[in-house]
Parts: structure tokens; sequence; C-alpha cells
């Protein structure tokens, strides 16, 4: 049996080995379970990146027809991937740093990282220098609900806050007590850091 790459409704390319059967079951040696599981975090955080999702939970396996099932069915093979092992899977990329449970102290569900932290707080600084946010300050809100739409349009909070933190340690923004909580400053810095 030949294995072909294969192209969702939504235009993304699944790789060669998602029509292998083996893809979806959990494997028990340990050494094929861990090669499984990062070709699985590749195409987890390429489908996430491609489809503007952030969040993913092991019962998202058991939605026919949800955001996720191109990805974690293949009905050309008849096969699922189960929601047991999905939930291996995220612990996984939890482990690695690819995602994060949200909210914290649970396991029902991750926030995925399909962009690091260096990257998301680059598109934020570079988005608040092309739309003369600097020394203006801006609340979260603003940043993630803008009324023009921007990369960071329903982005997570918690997201954007690593962002802002990465920006704050390089002297790029301040976290500002406004009124309503929080808010951020963005400081003309060096570029690229």
């Amino acid at each position: 049996m030949s294995f072909t790459t294969h192209k969702t409704e939504s235009g993304f390319l699944l790789p060669s080995i998602h029509a292998a059967p083996p893809f979806f079951t959990q494997q028990p040696n340990p050494t094929t379970q861990a090669t499984v599981a990062q070709q699985w975090t590749r195409l987890i955080l390429a489908y996430a990146r491609h489809r503007n999702l952030f969040t993913l939970r092991p019962e998202d396996a058991d939605v026919p027809g949800g955001e996720w099932d191109e990805i974690l069915r293949n009905p050309r093979i008849n096969r699922r991937l189960l929601s047991s092992h999905l939930a291996a899977i995220l612990a996984d990329m939890v482990a690695k740093g690819h995602a994060v449970y949200e909210p914290p102290r649970q396991t029902a569900s991750v926030l995925l990282y399909w962009r690091s932290a260096d990257e998301w707080a680059q598109v934020l600084y570079d988005w608040a220098n092309t739309t003369g946010q600097m020394n203006t300050i801006l609340t979260f809100y603003e940043i993630v609900e803008p009324p023009v739409p921007s990369p960071f349009s329903g982005v997570p909070l918690p997201i954007v806050r690593r962002a802002v933190g990465v920006l704050a340690r390089s002297s790029r923004a301040q976290i500002i007590a406004v009124s309503d909580g929080e808010g951020v400053r963005f400081l003309p810095g060096p570029a690229g850091k």
C-alpha cells in the first residue's frame, strides 16, 4: 500500500503518514509511540496554524464534523484517533512546551502554541508599530478585539500575555495598571529583538 498526501476541504495538505492505519493507534513500544506523538504534534500545530485554532480537547476526537475532524479522522482508511490517544499526545505536547493546560490545573483542554512566545511578541510589536500604537496604552481587550481585524483578533488572552511578557523583558513594552485592569504601553526599541 502506498501512502499519499491528501488535501482537506479547508485546503490543508495532510502528510502521507496520515494514510497509515498505525498512525491512529497508540503504539505499545515507547520509542515508536514517541515518534507517532512527534508526528501528531507537528500535524496538530500545522493544522491549528492553518485554521487559526488555539484550543484542543481529547473529546474533540469523538466529535464528528468538528473543527478538528479533518485531521483526527481519515475516512479513506476508516480510522480515527481515540480520545485516550489524543489525551496522551496532548500530555506529551504540554511536557515539551508546545501547549499548556488551559485553564490550569486540569487536563481536559489545552491551549496550543503554534507560534513561540517570541514569534507572537514580534507579531504584536510589529502590529503596534505599523498601526501607530507606540507610547499608547491599550487594554488587553483592545489588543484581542480591535476595531479593525489584526493578527491578534481572537487570540486567547494567555498567549497575548506571554507575548507582552517577552516584550516587557526586552524593554519594548510596559504593563500598566488601568481603571479596568491592566494595559500595555508599547515602547520604541531595537527592531528584531
